[in-house]
């Protein structure tokens, strides 16, 4: 396993991480992450029996949960 600072310095390249990859990306629990996967608030794409988060799809999901300070 990667630590984080390597792994953000790869996305540059990657495009698609596991749930525990991105989970560790957003500096969020596995929980919350699988949450939002199971309410299809983020999307994932399954091949095989990875599944896998894109890097858009992360981003996309943390700008629609993005709040303004203090609210």
């Amino acid at each position: 396993m990667t630590d984080t600072t390597e792994l953000l310095s790869q996305t540059m390249q990657i495009i698609a991480v596991s749930p525990n990859e991105a989970a560790r990306l957003c500096s969020i629990g596995r929980t919350t992450l699988y949450a939002a996967l199971s309410t299809g608030e983020l999307k994932s794409v399954k091949i095989g029996t990875r599944r896998m988060i894109t890097i858009d799809a992360i981003r996309a999901w943390l700008q629609r949960n993005e709040q303004k300070f203090g609210e």
